[in-house]
């Protein structure tokens, strides 16, 4: 009888020791929760880096191929990794796009527009917020109506514009419009700036207001300080937006003039190269220039991002745009 109780309390044991085994197994894999499992996080990393790769992808076949040479070109085994390095495509590109030169007119142009916008905007966007502007519902529905205007409907009376004042050919119509909050940019940015100081107490306001200070002085001293977020989520993207911006520039700058950005620089290479061709016959290296000069118009932003992503990603959970 006591062997018999023995074996079952020894099964029981065993039991209860397999049962507690397959918890754990089932609390490392699956989780208390659905969403802390390995399971969940293996599936999770495995959409992030399919999405990265989607993204990624053209720039390193970009910085694949800028960098192969004549041989790794016409070489069908030779896709990512080149045999040799060859940074004569770079050197090509580098001076046809006259990059040092296009570089400080894009950095100037993309910083001053990005200042420009992030100070003026944001007092649009605290008027509309906070101040009790007359006919404030109206007007703000005329800023929401500039996101279905097209730049193209607008452009001829901005062209005819600038010639009356003198400016085509000159940054100044690129950078003017950051003033008023022009176009789809400016509406977006006051509206950022709008969501975020409506969030604020008012409690900060009434206190500086007790001390004397007036609505300027509550602007820049107090709610302007603590929108950091808005103001990095509104530089960078009007840094990179203007940046990138090839149509206003076209349109301004269409004669001849020093005052290229980098992003009219490519499309002046594409038709160097296809000045070249038509003259020489086809070039090897071709599309391999045109690789370089996308690198090199994309390497700044890229370094500057990299440099402020913490502060972009707390920028945009903080004004609601993940919302």
């Amino acid at each position: 009888m006591a062997k018999l109780w023995t074996t079952i309390k020894r099964q029981t044991l065993d039991k209860d020791t397999m049962l507690s085994s397959l918890g754990k197994v089932h609390e490392v894999f699956i989780g208390k929760e659905a969403d802390r499992g390995l399971l969940f996080k293996l599936f999770l990393y495995l959409i992030l880096i399919d999405v990265a790769y989607i993204y990624l992808n053209p720039i390193l076949y970009m910085m694949s191929n800028m960098v192969k040479d004549a041989q790794d070109i016409l070489d069908p085994e030779v896709i990512w990794l080149p045999k040799t390095i060859y940074l004569g495509v770079l050197q090509d590109a580098w001076r046809m796009l006259d990059y040092l030169e296009g570089l400080w007119v894009s950095l100037g142009l993309s910083t001053s527009v990005a200042l420009l916008q992030t100070v003026f905007c944001a007092v649009a966007g605290y008027a509309f917020a906070r101040l009790d502007v007359p006919l404030k519902n109206f007007w703000y529905f005329c800023l929401l109506l500039t996101f279905i205007v097209p730049p193209q409907v607008v452009i001829l009376p901005n062209i005819l514009l600038a010639k009356e004042l003198g400016l085509l050919n000159t940054l100044w119509p690129l950078i003017l419009p950051a003033v008023f909050g022009h176009g789809l940019k400016g509406a977006l940015f006051v509206i950022i700036f709008r969501q975020f100081f409506s969030t604020q107490p008012k409690e900060l306001e009434e206190a500086a207001k007790i001390d004397g200070a007036g609505v300027f002085r509550v602007f820049f001293r107090v709610m302007f300080p603590l929108a950091r977020p808005a103001i990095i989520v509104v530089f960078l993207f009007s840094f990179v937006w203007t940046w990138n911006d090839f149509y206003y520039p076209s349109m301004y700058l269409f004669g001849q003039t020093e005052f290229f950005p980098l992003s009219m620089g490519i499309a002046s290479v594409s038709s160097q190269l296809a000045a070249e061709e038509a003259m020489y016959g086809p070039n090897i290296f071709q599309e391999s220039i045109k690789m370089a000069t996308s690198f090199l118009m994309i390497l700044p932003p890229l370094i500057l991002y990299l440099f402020t992503q913490r502060w972009f990603v707390e920028g945009v959970e903080r004004t609601g745009l993940v919302e």
